[in-house]
C-alpha cells in the first residue's frame, strides 16, 4: 500500500510506502509504540518491556531489541524524506563521547531550523575525518550549502577547502551554538544508557535517534500551547504513516 500525506508547511506531497511487518505475530501498532517509546524517551528495553506489561502486552525486552534495531532506521528515514529540503546555512560540531571505555569523536551537522542533518562516529577529528563526514554529508542531503559554520577547529577549514571549495565557510565558537545544543538530547541519552559499547552500536542507535527523537522535539518555547498540541497531532499523524498503522482499518 502507497501512503500519502499533504503536510501544511512542509512542502510538496509526500509518498512512501511503510516497512512489511511479514512474520511479525504482534501487531504494527505494538511494535510502532515500543520503538517511538524507546527512542523518544531515556528508556531502557527493560523499561519499555515493563511499560507495555502495565497496559496488558507482554513482550520481552529482546523482542523490543530486536523491533528498534529492525526498525528504528527504517523509521527515521521515512521522517527524514517527510522534511522539508535543508536551508543553505548548515552548523558542524564535532563533541567527544567515550566508547567502550576508548575516547571517539560524533560529528553532526545540522541546518539554520536545528534539524539534524546526519551525524558519523569516529575515532580521530584530523583532516581525513573531516573530510569523510563532508562527503557523507553531501551524498546524504543531496544538497549544497550556502554556507557552513564551524568552530575553529583547523580540520574544517582544510577539508572545506578540499570538498566544498565554493561553499563560504566560517569558523566562529559564537555561531555555532546551534550544533552544540543539538548534543544534549544525545548526551542524555548516553547518560541514561551507561555509554555505548562499540563504535557500530553507536553509529547504528544515534543515526536513529537523531531521525525520530528531533521529529518530536518541536520548539514548544517558540509557541502557545494551542499550537504546540496542534504541531504535535500533524506529527504524530506523520509518525503513523510512516510506520503504517494509519493504512490499518479502524474498528466499527
Amino acid at each position: 500500500m502507497i501512503l500519502e500525506l499533504v503536510v501544511p508547511g512542509r512542502g510538496s506531497l509526500v509518498s512512501s510506502a511503510p516497512p512489511s511487518y511479514k512474520g511479525h505475530r504482534y501487531p504494527v501498532e505494538i511494535i510502532a509504540h515500543c520503538v517511538w517509546l524507546y527512542f523518544r524517551f531515556p528508556l531502557s528495553f527493560r523499561e519499555v518491556e515493563e511499560l507495555l506489561l502495565e497496559r496488558g502486552v507482554t513482550v520481552s525486552h529482546e523482542t523490543v531489541r530486536r523491533w528498534c534495531a529492525k526498525f528504528g532506521q527504517t523509521y527515521a528515514n521515512g521522517l527524514r524524506r517527510r522534511r522539508p529540503r535543508p536551508g543553505d546555512k548548515w552548523h558542524l560540531d564535532e563533541v567527544f563521547v567515550r566508547i567502550n571505555g576508548e575516547p571517539k569523536y560524533l560529528w553532526r551537522a545540522v541546518d539554520a531550523d536545528g534539524n539534524v542533518l546526519d551525524i558519523l562516529v569516529q575515532g580521530r577529528r584530523d583532516k581525513a575525518a573531516a573530510r569523510r563526514f563532508f562527503r557523507k554529508l553531501l551524498k546524504k542531503t543531496r544538497a549544497v550549502p550556502r554556507v557552513v559554520i564551524t568552530d575553529k577547529l583547523r580540520s574544517y577549514g582544510a577539508a572545506h577547502r578540499e570538498v566544498m571549495p565554493s561553499v563560504e565557510h566560517r569558523s566562529h565558537k559564537g555561531l555555532n551554538n546551534r550544533a552544540e545544543n543539538s548534543h544534549q538530547p544525545t548526551r542524555q541519552r548516553e547518560r541514561a544508557m551507561k555509554g555505548f559499547r562499540s563504535v557500530g552500536g553507536a553509529q547504528q542507535f544515534l543515526s536513529a535517534f537523531s531521525g525520530i527523537s528531533p521529529h518530536f522535539r518541536p520548539y514548544r518555547h517558540r509557541m502557545p500551547a494551542t499550537e504546540y498540541r496542534a504541531e504535535m497531532i500533524t506529527r504524530f499523524a506523520i509518525w503513523d504513516q510512516v510506520t503504517g498503522v494509519a493504512g490499518l482499518p479502524t474498528a466499527a
